[in-house]
């Protein structure tokens, strides 16, 4: 009996880990290379992507790869991210997205030669909001809490010493798809990896 337990509990484990690790995951706007293992995702994004809505630029973007997965209720989502941008709003990091008007990503944009801690959060019109580096860090880590009508953003460059970067509305009893994502809106690509993304409900 006790064999039976351990064999159902191990296999409950198994179910879990694959399901954080690629099986209910899916693709918006897949890009043409991308590899997926078990602990890691690796894409090359490609360019003329990019996510905006109107605000300064007067235009709409809804272009740049997302690899997600569906969640209601409240849930954190981390990842460690390390890019190799090149090229000016070069960007990686975590999205959290009901449509194409509700949306908030947050992570790694390349603006002056630097990487700059970044966060857009998006309801109908677009706004960004950034901490502005004089160094390059070869590895961002992110978590992203989502809870009742909120959204908070922490960051940090060792996985110790996390800091906030923005608190933002989100609507609350929706379901909400959660998930790694890149851009790239000038004529370059860039190769970014995800690791360790994983979300894991709250309370």
């Amino acid at each position: 009996m006790r064999k039976f337990l351990l064999a159902i509990a191990l296999l409950s484990a198994t179910l879990v880990a694959s399901a954080q690790n690629g099986k209910n995951m899916k693709w918006f706007n897949q890009p043409k290379t991308w590899k997926a293992y078990p602990d890691s995702l690796t894409m090359t994004v490609d360019p003329g992507t990019d996510y905006w809505r109107t605000t300064h630029y007067g235009f709409i973007r809804d272009s740049g790869p997302f690899y997600y997965q569906e969640m209601s209720g409240n849930f954190e989502a981390s990842v460690k991210i390390t890019g190799h941008y090149e090229e000016l709003f070069h960007q990686a990091g975590l999205m959290v997205r009901i449509d194409n008007k509700n949306w908030i990503k947050t992570g790694i944009e390349y603006v002056d030669g630097v990487q700059n801690v970044s966060a857009v959060v998006t309801r109908d019109v677009s706004d960004w909001s950034v901490v502005p580096r004089n160094d390059s860090p070869k590895s961002i880590w992110l978590k992203l809490l989502r809870k009742g009508d909120y959204v908070q953003i922490q960051y940090s460059f060792d996985n110790k010493d996390f800091k906030m970067l923005r608190l933002a509305y989100f609507p609350p009893n929706v379901k909400a798809q959660i998930g790694m994502v890149g851009a790239a809106p000038g004529k370059k690509s860039f190769t970014v990896t995800f690791e360790d993304f994983k979300v894991e409900v709250v309370k």
